[in-house]
């Protein structure tokens, strides 16, 4: 027999080379190709960063042969997951900001601030992410405490929906706020009561534009960092492209330049934010895409948030008679937009998330893309709609949603909308209309976990397990939905379905490599899944 070894390595060897040579093979997984059959694979190999071949381990090991084989050892992979509607950027500005998520008092919100200023002072005081829907009391703070603590330095502590400040008296008199100052779209908070007599220091939507115009500008150096920052936490949770949900030229060319030149890796769908300026360059430009970049949308605000009664309302909250919420940004102006975008090759992706602020937007989209096929416009949040207003998702409009934003708002909506809840975080009967759904998590207004996205939206639960029956769960969505919602739809809702979003053959090899199967796990268990591995071209981030 020893005699004969010899000859069988020879025969090994030749078989080797008769297969083909690819830069990196998968085998022994459970691989969610999420093509148009749902199917499953064990294997795939890849080649100059895509897909060349999927199907069984025997099938890929049979014809071909790399330097770098995974045996995944059952291990599920799915597609590079999409974050539908974030703030990238945004993210990673925050890690240089005070961090008030999470508190539960506005006492602790004040320690925060005392503590990360005792570190870090700054010229500019900046915070964001409280949110008075956690605390004991859920009324607005007022600035009362912060103008004794910091008499002499401007501070700025931002909603956790970024769709409200809490500022003191020195912010208040460098943007020159006083009793008679006014701005559409929005409030400037006063209060007589509660020993308190006068302008709160509570700004909501779009006067929060004059406390933006006396912040100072991140430096390069800080907007680069912010870049790498929300990138590397991006990929750690398995996201391979997200959509910017708002973003102003120069960081748009900042994040090309340093992707052409290897420095950031995550693909980017950029929603140019609604400014003349921008606008007007960006469709004078045309659309912009690389294989990284692509920019060929605008973001409008329709309205503002829930959470900070800023949402407009067909009739008035529930919780706080007479108040109807403000559209952001006036509905002819949307429609005047809406003509323009409708002439060029850009998409139009509105917030909108009170009822009046949907039928408005819907139907100012209704009316200019008449007769106009395959614009996918999207409507972001989609989150409270009258019953007959759904139908308007049926001509080609993309509902993009945020499942965790339900589970988030779940245990005080109701006090805000009364009965209007019914057709409030309706994810499946959107699904239903518009035969996709795209999903993201409005990261850092929600988490960045995705898997706390797939949580939510196929149990319609928070973490601890309530509520016990899921909340409006006949609005839950499948485990397959979900997937498809994080990948392949929202890859369409971006134009790039025929590049990304699914395991094929000729697509980009954008894949991540989890410790648990989302598909199968208990779904108690779905939060605490974990991206083991993250790959884009192929190559692991």
């Amino acid at each position: 027999m020893k005699k004969l070894l010899p000859i069988l390595l020879v025969l090994l060897s030749g078989c080797e080379l008769m297969k083909e040579k690819v830069d990196l093979i998968i085998v022994n997984a459970t691989v969610y190709t999420v093509n148009d059959e749902f199917s499953k694979a064990q294997a795939f190999a890849v080649q100059d960063g895509k897909f060349i071949a999927v199907g069984t381990t025997d099938e890929i090991r049979d014809k071909y042969t790399s330097d770098q084989l995974i045996d995944a050892d059952g291990r599920a992979i799915t597609p590079g997951l999409i974050d539908a509607h974030c703030h990238f950027y945004g993210l990673g500005l925050n890690q240089q900001l005070v961090n008030l998520v999470g508190t539960t008092s506005f006492e602790e919100v004040l320690e925060r601030v005392n503590e990360f200023h005792a570190t870090n002072p700054k010229t500019f005081l900046r915070g964001r992410g409280w949110d008075q829907n956690d605390w004991e009391v859920k009324e607005f703070p007022t600035k009362t405490e912060l103008d004794t603590l910091f008499p002499d330095i401007p501070v700025a502590l931002e909603r956790v929906d970024g769709h409200a400040y809490l500022v003191n008296q020195k912010a208040l008199d460098m943007a020159g706020i006083d009793w008679s100052t006014k701005v559409e779209g929005g409030e400037i908070e006063k209060k007589w009561k509660d020993g308190f007599s006068g302008i709160t220091g509570i700004l909501i939507d779009n006067p929060m534009a004059l406390i933006d115009s006396i912040m100072p500008s991140p430096t390069l150096e800080d907007k680069i960092k912010a870049l790498k920052d929300a990138e590397r936490i991006c990929l750690n949770h398995g996201l391979t492209t997200v959509n910017d949900a708002g973003i102003d030229r120069n960081t748009i060319e900042l994040i090309d330049s340093l992707q052409q030149v290897d420095e950031l890796s995550i693909r980017v769908y950029a929603m140019v934010s609604n400014t003349k300026e921008d606008v007007d360059y960006f469709i004078n430009k045309g659309p912009i895409k690389t294989d990284r970049l692509n920019v060929r949308s605008v973001k409008v605000y329709g309205d503002g948030a829930l959470g900070s009664r800023g949402a407009a309302l067909k009739e008035p909250y529930s919780d706080l008679p007479g108040h109807f919420g403000a559209m952001v940004t006036p509905v002819e102006e949307i429609e005047s937009l809406a003509n323009r975008l409708a002439l060029s090759e850009y998409q139009m992706n509105t917030h909108a998330i009170g009822d009046s602020a949907n039928i408005a937007v819907l139907r100012a989209y209704k009316k200019v893309l008449d007769g106009k096929e395959d614009r996918r416009w999207k409507i972001e949040h989609a989150q409270i709609l009258t019953e007959g207003d759904f139908d308007y998702f049926e001509d080609g409009i993309i509902p993009s949603v945020q499942p965790t934003h339900a589970t988030s708002d779940m245990y005080w909506a109701e006090d805000r909308l009364g009965e209007r809840i019914n057709g409030a975080y309706a994810y499946k009967t959107l699904l239903n209309k518009a035969g996709m759904v795209a999903l993201g998590t409005d990261f850092p207004v929600e988490d960045v976990s995705p898997f706390l996205t797939f949580y939510a939206a196929v149990s319609r639960k928070d973490i601890s397990g309530f509520p016990k029956e899921g909340f409006q769960v006949e609005e839950a969505l499948s485990r397959e939905e979900t997937l498809k919602g994080m990948t392949i739809w929202a890859a369409y809702s971006n134009f790039e379905e025929d590049e990304k979003g699914s395991i094929e053959p000729g697509k980009f090899a954008d894949f991540v490599i989890y410790d648990k199967d989302m598909m199968t796990v208990p779904l108690e268990e779905i939060p605490t899944i974990r991206a083991e591995q993250t790959f884009i071209n192929g190559v692991v981030r």
